[in-house]
């Protein structure tokens, strides 16, 4: 039962994830970076506190007493995780939902699963698995073979998107994705798929802040509401570093005085897309509470936003228009990523 519900939890954590992005595409007349902006704020400054504080009150005691150490690790995971949220978006925004969140997550799954064993390989710690210790373990070369199948799927997928830029117009292109650059989009996709690997190591830096919560008598399914809390603070220095920088460059700041489009519709799109966006951490926190951390977790929600960003790719009409070979190529593409879930989530358990 705990297993199973662990899967529902990592499932609407990961149905969240797939489907933030849509209130976006509801904005009308903005700039990239000011929705952008609205939404990071929610997503990483406003809702995980409320969340925090509704599920563990004294959050906030248990952060002032840790030690710099753990907050500044935990804090500089979620800085770099930042930099991978911050180019996802411009992945989605350049390919796509389907194309985009299929080579990002793509990319993120895989290094979310192998880059925490090449770390405990230079700083081992009991209980974690090397590198060394995957190679030499049945588990750990599915696990390797699953990394493997999923960059697979990746470059078939990338190849599904080279087809639809030779099949189609750029007006056609532009119907359901208006800002489409092949090139561009995966350059900013697959950096953003290996950065985005690093809330999981967040998670993991800050597992001692959870343990405390746990300590304090708090449920351990919303102990980690309090680490996201330090991990989102990162995310939120990027991106608004980013965001501002672009908004005063670009004099993008001028959309939210601009009296010429629907500014509470944009705002309310905006902060319902951040808040959407805050909910696949707070359901991956319980997912976790109930499988632990590490590849089976990180797979798990990975491969329900791949599903999920996928069904709305079809909804938006992303791929209408171009030849059957390209459909079957992307959904090709799609299996062999789930496909690499699978083995990594069996390797793993083994």
């Amino acid at each position: 039962m705990q297993a199973i519900l662990g899967v529902i939890f990592h499932s609407l954590g990961g149905v969240a994830a797939g489907s933030f992005y849509m209130p976006y595409n509801k904005v009308k007349g903005w700039s990239w970076e000011s929705y952008w902006m609205v939404g990071g704020v929610m997503s990483w400054l406003i809702v995980p506190p409320i969340a925090a504080w509704l599920t563990v009150p004294g959050f906030a005691e248990i952060i002032a007493s840790s030690s710099n150490t753990i907050l500044s690790i935990t804090f500089l995971m979620g800085l770099l995780w930042g930099v991978g949220g911050l180019s996802y978006g411009l992945g989605v925004r350049y390919l796509g939902m389907s194309l985009g969140n299929s080579v990002v997550l793509g990319f993120c799954a895989a290094f979310g699963a192998i880059v925490p064993s090449i770390y405990y390989n230079f700083n081992p710690e009991e209980g974690k698995v090397s590198f060394t210790e995957m190679l030499g373990s049945s588990g750990g070369k599915i696990v390797l073979l699953g990394v493997l199948v999923c960059l697979l799927g990746i470059a078939v997928c990338g190849r599904a998107g080279m087809l639809k830029e030779k099949e189609l117009s750029d007006e056609e292109k532009k119907k359901s994705i208006s800002e489409f650059n092949l090139v561009k989009g995966l350059i900013v996709a697959i950096l953003s798929g290996i950065l985005s690997s690093f809330f999981s190591f967040g998670i993991e830096a800050g597992k001692p802040l959870a343990d405390a919560a746990v300590d304090s008598g708090y449920d351990h399914l919303y102990a980690n509401n309090v680490t996201f809390v330090v991990i989102l603070w990162g995310g939120l220095v990027t991106n608004l570093v980013w965001t501002t920088y672009l908004s005063l460059k670009n004099k993008a700041y001028k959309d939210f005085t601009n009296k010429e489009t629907p500014i509470s519709k944009n705002l309310m799109f905006s902060a319902m897309a951040g808040t959407i966006w805050f909910l696949q951490f707070f359901f991956y926190g319980m997912g976790e509470s109930k499988l632990g951390n590490g590849a089976s977790s990180w797979i798990l929600h990975m491969s329900t936003i791949i599903l999920t960003a996928n069904l709305w790719g079809i909804y938006r009409k992303e791929w209408k228009g171009v030849a059957p070979k390209t459909k079957w190529t992307i959904t090709t593409g799609i299996v062999v990523i789930i496909l690499s879930v699978v083995l990594v989530g069996i390797g793993n358990s083994i």
